[in-house]
């Protein structure tokens, strides 16, 4: 179903982090941008459709009033509004928006940090664009910051924080069918493997929470889909829930290792998943109505050996081609169907 194609290289190794793989299409110059996590810095690639251009730009963590920040970077990824796309990178310290090619940081946000050390870490982890003006960001302490983006320039104002969740916040995604139907388009997710999901507005309102399992166990990456949460989780799971009702539809125990990574190809219901276990596994998701359930299917699998795999993503909303990044590999991997 996909083949191997010519791996991108990249200047330094992916960090082990959860969905550290970043991937923005950009069709009118028929180019894709993605970008990989190496501590505090982001390595970020354009490559062009026809596989003949490469262009690689790296962006550092930024802290005030200093000039090289050692601050560990949490995570960057692609915010695509309706006006504008930007990329967010989240660290220990703060949050930096920039425009989606890295060449202009337009706004910055500080962490609130303890002026004593303390024993909990402070940083910013979970990133999603919501609706059509706002970007979300999770924080250590489980709140989630609202940021209200302006259709052009730097005027961006923190417009709300959610708090809803007591532990760390591990990863958020928009309703990304792009139904007008669905009421939740926001889904949050917490190291308790606790999920909320919202409605966007003027104010954010919480419709329902979905507790963890009995045993303590991460939800490390979440999505949603036609009304339909897709979470994964460290036992190596994969559930499916009715968004606004929370009824469980389906489990499926997809790997034997922590999941690092889902995606889901809006267009054709495909699902990827990916995991310490060295695999990526793609399914089908289909929902029938008459019933309201939702059903999965295996079709595919690439074994990465000896690779413990942090990041995977669609390069496209129907499925074509997918890409992979792996702890301490300096490539991203890449597939796509014949």
């Amino acid at each position: 179903m996909y083949h191997k194609e010519k791996s991108l290289q990249i200047k330094n190794s992916a960090s082990a982090l959860y969905n550290n793989l970043g991937v923005l299409r950009i069709a009118p110059k028929q180019l894709t941008y993605f970008t990989v996590v190496h501590a505090n810095v982001v390595n970020m690639v354009s490559a062009s459709w026809d596989g003949l251009n490469y262009s690689h730009r790296q962006l550092q963590s930024k802290e005030p009033n200093v000039a090289t920040s050692t601050s560990l970077i949490m995570q960057a990824a692609f915010c695509a509004l309706p006006s504008r796309d930007l990329l967010v990178v989240t660290s220990q310290k703060g949050i930096q928006i920039y425009e989606s090619d890295g060449s202009i940081m337009v706004y910055w946000h500080a962490l609130e940090t303890p002026e004593t050390p303390t024993e909990t870490a402070v940083f910013a982890r979970g990133i999603s664009a919501v609706w059509e003006n706002y970007i979300c960001v999770g924080v250590s302490s489980g709140a989630i910051l609202v940021f209200d983006i302006p259709s052009k320039g730097s005027n961006i104002t923190l417009s709300e924080v959610l708090e809803e969740h007591n532990e760390s916040i591990t990863d958020m995604a928009p309703e990304c069918s792009g139904s007008q139907e669905c009421i939740a388009n926001l889904v949050t997710a917490d190291d308790g493997g606790n999920l909320c999901l919202w409605k966007s507005g003027e104010e954010f309102q919480v419709l329902n929470k979905i507790p963890g399992f009995e045993y303590v166990m991460s939800c490390s990456s979440v999505k949603l889909w036609k009304g339909t949460v897709v979470a994964g989780y460290g036992s190596g799971q994969i559930r499916l829930y009715e968004a606004v009702t929370g009824i469980l539809h389906a489990e499926v125990n997809a790997h034997a290792r922590w999941i690092y990574s889902l995606d889901i190809a809006p267009f054709s219901g495909l699902l990827l998943s990916a995991a310490e276990d060295s695999l990526v596994r793609v399914w089908h998701l289909s929902m029938t109505p008459e019933t309201n359930t939702v059903e999965v299917a295996h079709l595919h699998n690439e074994c990465v050996t000896d690779t413990q795999i942090c990041g995977a993503k669609f390069c496209d909303g129907d499925g074509y081609a997918f890409a992979v990044t792996g702890y301490d590999l300096s490539e991203i991997i890449r597939y796509v169907q014949p």
